[in-house]
C-alpha cells in the first residue's frame, strides 16, 4: 500500500504558502501512522514549474522551493527510521525546455545532442509533420527558428519529447535512476512511460473509434496510435530493471495513459524482467462506479503465466477526487467509506492520495485563482487538476489554512475541508481516517486479501460480489451498488466471519439476506 504526497501541497514548513520536503519529514509520524508500506512523492526536482515539478530542468537536484538535497536525505533517513519506502517520480519521457540537454540540442542538427529529442521538418505549406495533438489541447508541434524544425511534445510546448530511440538518452536517463538509488531511494514511479517513444515514420494518427465534436480536448478526436506505446519501450523498461536489481529490491511501477492500457500495462510488466506492477486511468476517469465496469477491468488479470501485478488507483492529482466523481450528492462518508472498502478488496496494490483518507471531496477553486494550465484552457468545462491538488487540511484552524501555512497558500482550501481535517478526524473511532486505518490494518494482517485469487460470484444486478482465495483461506467482498436495499445473501454467507463493513452488518451474529442501500463488507473465513 502506498501513499501518495503531492509535496506542493502537503505541509509548509518555511512559510512561503508552498509546501515543501522539511514539511513531508515533519509529517512522517502521520503517514507511518496510517500503516501504509511507504510513500510516493511527485515530482520535486529543479523546475520551471510550468506544469507543476513534471517538467524537469534538472533531474538531479531538488528544486529550492521544496529545499534542497539535504533536506530529501533527511526526508529518506526519517522514513526509513519509521518503516517507510520511499519512492519518488521518475520524468522519462519529456523534460522541461529549460533543461541543458534541449537547450543543446535545439542550436543546430549537427551537435552532439542534436538528436535527443524528436525533432522533424514542416510540410512543404510550413505545417507541422504530421497530425498529433497533445493532451493540452495544442498541437504536438512547435516550431524553433534556431533549428528551422518542428519538435515533438505529448504535453505543454515547454515540455520537449526525449527521443528514447537514442541509446545515448536511454543511458543519461538510467545515470539519473542510479543517482537517485544511491541516495537511497526504494522505488520509482514512472510518469506517463507509454508516450515515452513515438513512431520513427512520423504516421498521421487515425480518428477516434467513435469521434465527436464534443470532446473538450482534439486529442481524444484520434486515436493515439503513433504518438506512444512504442513497440519497443519494453526494452528500455529491461534495461532500467537491470539497473535497478542491482540495489536490491526496488519497486517500480509505470503510470500508462493510453486510450486502450490494458495490453500496454501488461507488456511493461510482463515476465518479471521489466516493471513490478503499473496502473492505469480505468478507475481514475470513470465518472461513476458499476458493476459491470469493475468486473470489465478486473477481469483483464485472471493471473495468467507470466503475467505482471496490477495496482489500482481511485484518486491522484491528475483526477478529481473520487469523492466528488462517485458520490453523487449522496450521504458523504458512508459512500466515501464504501469505495475505500472496494479498493482494499481488490487483487492488485493499493495507491492512496494524499487527504482521499480524509474523504476530500474536490475542492472549488475560482477561476481567478486556478494555476493548471489544462483547468485554465478547458474551464468551465471539467473539474481540472486544481481542485485535487489544494493544500492537505491538518487543523480545523481556517485562519491559519487548516494548519496548512501561516501564509495564503498557492491554492486556496476548500470552505469544506477543515471540517474532515486530521485534527478533526484522529481521535474519532467512527471517522473516515480511522476506517482507513482499519482497512489498511487488515489488509496487511490478511495474507489473502494481499496475493489471493480473485473469482466473481453471480448476483443480483447493482451488487459485486466476489472471492478472494489464498492457500486455505478465503474472503467473500459483497458491494451493493444500488440506492436501494436488496434482498441476498451468498449461498455461503454463513461460512464467513465479517471483518470489515459499512453498514450494521458488522453488528449482527450472522450475515445479512439484505443489502442497504450502499452497503459493503468483507467476510473472511480461514478453512483451518
Amino acid at each position: 500500500m502506498i501513499y501518495q504526497i503531492y509535496p506542493r501541497s502537503f505541509f509548509d514548513s518555511n512559510g512561503d504558502g508552498i509546501g515543501d520536503l522539511p514539511g513531508i519529514t515533519e509529517k512522517l509520524d502521520y503517514v507511518a501512522s496510517l500503516g501504509v508500506d511507504g510513500f510516493w512523492v511527485s515530482p520535486f526536482f529543479t523546475s520551471p514549474m510550468k506544469d507543476f515539478g513534471y517538467d524537469v530542468s534538472d533531474y538531479n537536484d531538488v528544486d529550492p522551493m521544496f529545499g534542497t538535497l539535504d533536506d530529501f536525505d533527511a526526508m529518506v533517513e526519517r522514513a526509513h527510521e519509521l518503516g517507510l519506502k520511499v519512492i519518488i517520480d521518475q520524468v522519462y519521457s519529456h523534460t522541461s525546455d529549460q533543461h541543458a540537454w534541449f537547450k543543446e540540442s535545439r542550436e543546430s542538427r549537427d551537435n552532439d545532442k542534436a538528436e535527443w529529442y524528436v525533432w522533424a521538418d514542416a510540410r512543404f505549406d510550413g505545417s507541422p509533420p504530421n497530425n498529433w495533438q497533445s493532451v493540452f489541447s495544442i498541437p504536438a508541434w512547435t516550431w524553433d527558428a534556431r533549428r528551422q524544425q518542428y519538435y515533438m511534445h505529448n504535453f505543454l510546448s515547454e515540455q520537449p519529447d526525449l527521443n528514447l530511440h537514442h541509446p545515448d538518452v536511454q543511458e543519461a536517463l538510467l545515470d539519473v535512476a542510479r543517482f537517485w538509488l544511491d541516495r537511497g531511494v526504494d522505488g520509482f514511479r514512472l510518469d506517463a512511460i507509454n508516450c515515452g517513444m513515438h513512431d520513427p515514420l512520423l504516421r498521421d494518427n487515425p480518428p477516434a473509434k467513435a469521434p465527436t465534436r464534443n470532446e473538450t480536448r482534439p486529442c481524444f478526436m484520434q486515436t493515439p496510435k503513433y504518438n506512444m506505446c512504442h513497440d519497443n519501450m519494453p526494452q528500455v523498461l529491461e534495461r532500467l530493471r537491470a539497473v535497478t536489481d542491482q540495489y536490491g529490491e526496488v519497486f517500480t511501477v509505470a503510470e500508462v495513459g493510453a486510450a486502450e492500457p490494458l495490453p500496454v500495462m501488461k507488456d511493461y510488466t510482463y515476465g518479471g524482467k521489466r516493471l513490478n506492477t503499473a496502473y492505469g486511468f480505468e478507475f481514475l476517469s470513470t465518472p461513476d462506479l458499476t458493476v459491470d465496469h469493475v468486473q470489465e477491468i478486473l477481469a483483464g488479470w485472471p493471473g495468467e503465466e507470466g503475467e505482471g501485478w496490477p495496482s489500482w488507483a481511485f484518486s491522484n492529482h491528475d483526477a478529481p477526487r473520487v469523492a466528488s466523481r462517485w458520490l453523487q450528492d449522496l450521504e458523504h462518508a458512508s459512500r466515501v467509506r464504501l469505495i475505500a472498502l472496494l479498493q482494499f478488496a481488490l487483487r492488485g496494490n493499493v495507491f492512496v492520495y494524499n487527504g482521499e483518507e480524509l474523504g476530500l471531496t474536490q475542492a472549488s477553486v475560482p477561476f481567478e485563482k486556478l494555476q493548471d494550465p489544462e483547468g485554465i484552457n478547458n474551464w468551465p468545462h471539467t473539474m481540472g487538476r486544481d481542485g485535487a491538488r489544494t493544500p492537505m487540511p491538518w487543523t480545523t484552524d481556517e485562519a491559519r489554512h487548516a494548519g496548512f501555512s501561516e501564509v495564503e497558500p498557492w491554492l486556496p482550501v476548500d470552505e469544506t475541508h477543515p471540517s474532515m481535517s486530521v485534527a478533526a478526524q484522529n481521535d474519532d473511532r467512527g471517522s473516515t481516517l480511522n476506517f482507513f486505518r482499519l482497512l489498511i490494518t487488515l489488509r496487511r494482517s490478511l495474507k489473502v486479501l494481499q496475493v489471493g485469487d480473485l473469482e466473481f460470484i453471480d448476483a443480483p444486478p447493482g451488487v459485486l460480489a466476489f472471492r478472494r482465495c489464498y492457500d486455505n483461506t478465503s474472503v467473500l467482498c459483497v458491494f451493493n451498488l444500488l440506492s436501494d436495499d436488496v434482498a441476498w445473501s451468498p449461498d455461503t454467507a454463513s461460512d464467513y466471519t465479517v471483518v470489515a463493513d459499512v453498514s450494521d452488518v458488522g453488528t449482527a451474529e450472522a450475515l445479512p439476506a439484505t443489502l442497504q442501500a450502499y452497503s459493503g463488507y468483507i467476510g473472511f473465513n480461514d478453512n483451518d
